[in-house]
């Protein structure tokens, strides 16, 4: 019985964890060098998967015209063209720049089953994107503003 419950827990730890960490980037850097670069919270949510709270970011509430830019390379992601009011509490978009600009994986943590979005360029986790957006594509890219730079137009 001890067997087979660490074997259990052995295959749900590798199942929850996601595969962009493991994945080579054509940015890679040291876990100093991304320390360096980015503040806490910046580290915390693009280098280690987590999330900022909603309602209290800096761009769910942003109407200004520009791109967003990702905060581990500077890859443009998404522009104010394709954002909008989610009522989510993050900055949500419609569609990234281009498909090749994102990658996404499933994501089993928290015993949900979603698409993480990670930066095709260095791997900074995103958010995530959900089917229940607007049209023209019906997606939701839910985003999190310390994955982020925004550059006004």
């Amino acid at each position: 019985m001890k067997t087979l419950f660490q074997l259990f827990a052995i295959i749900f730890f590798a199942t929850s964890c996601s595969s962009a960490q493991s994945k080579k980037f054509p940015v890679t850097k040291t876990d100093a060098e991304w320390k360096k670069q980015l503040t806490d919270e910046q580290y915390r949510v693009a280098r280690k998967e987590g999330t900022e709270s909603p309602f209290h970011n800096a761009y769910h509430d942003n109407h200004e015209k520009g791109i967003y830019n990702c905060i581990g390379c500077g890859q443009t992601l998404f522009t104010s063209d394709t954002k909008f009011e989610s009522g989510t509490g993050w900055p949500s978009f419609y569609q990234p720049i281009s498909k090749k600009v994102v990658e996404e994986n499933r994501d089993k943590t928290f015993g949900m089953v979603r698409r993480e979005v990670h930066c095709s360029n260095c791997g900074s986790h995103l958010g995530h994107v959900f089917g229940d957006g607007p049209k023209p594509t019906g997606l939701r890219y839910c985003m999190n503003s310390a994955s982020l730079r925004f550059v006004k137009k």
